[in-house]
């Protein structure tokens, strides 16, 4: 599967301010600066269509971008930030639960952590909360070209470990390499229906 065209189409706080025209979405959430918005760059093939930054805490509202004009991928504001005040971090809460609670559109999540260390007790929360409330996801695994190969599986185990996560359903990506772009882009395709099945041939 490749994304063809990509494009911002709005930020939102409250479900009235979600795009008018309903498609299927597929929601990231992550601590701040674990590489959301780079992983949108990175799938749709465009360097600036999320803007990414060093400065954590920088999306702070709920981010629609339209791809190939059939489904959203949608950017929750990021969790964890601790420069910020402790009501902007419940009001972060309460979007991002209000938006999974209340968005029939999504079919998917992406809860992306940081391969580099263990998940923390955010990330945990929120992995506990997907499970809970029945979410279809996967965990993606971000920055892998900070840790050396040998070291890979031993992070991406202790992030298993940690989240009570299977292993085949951690997807170790980096942004710098383009490694493991492919399989979420293959598993994009499967969870929208939109990649032809591998016995495709027609019956004689």
């Amino acid at each position: 599967m490749e994304i063809k065209k990509a494009e911002y189409v709005a930020s939102a706080v409250y479900p009235e301010q979600y795009p008018e025209e309903k498609l299927p979405e597929i929601a990231m959430l992550g601590r701040s600066n674990v590489g959301k918005s780079s992983l949108i760059n990175s799938l749709s093939n465009r360097k600036n269509l999320a803007r990414t930054s060093s400065q954590p805490g920088k999306t702070r509202l709920i981010n629609f971008y339209k791809m190939d004009r059939s489904w959203y991928l949608v950017d929750l504001p990021g969790y964890g930030y601790a420069k910020v005040s402790q009501s902007s971090r419940e009001d972060w809460k309460k979007m991002i639960e209000k938006y999974l609670a209340n968005s029939p559109e999504n079919k998917f999540c992406f809860q992306l952590v940081d391969v580099r260390h263990e998940p923390s007790a955010l990330d945990k929360q929120m992995n506990h909360w997907l499970k809970e409330k029945g979410f279809p996801y996967i965990v993606i695994a971000t920055k892998l070209d900070k840790i050396s190969r040998g070291a890979r599986e031993k992070q991406l185990s202790l992030i298993s470990k940690t989240l009570g996560v299977e292993r085949e359903r951690i997807y170790p990506f980096s942004s710098q390499t383009k490694e493991g772009k492919e399989a979420i882009l293959s598993l994009i395709g499967k969870i929208l229906g939109l990649e032809e099945p591998e016995d495709n041939q027609k019956e004689a």
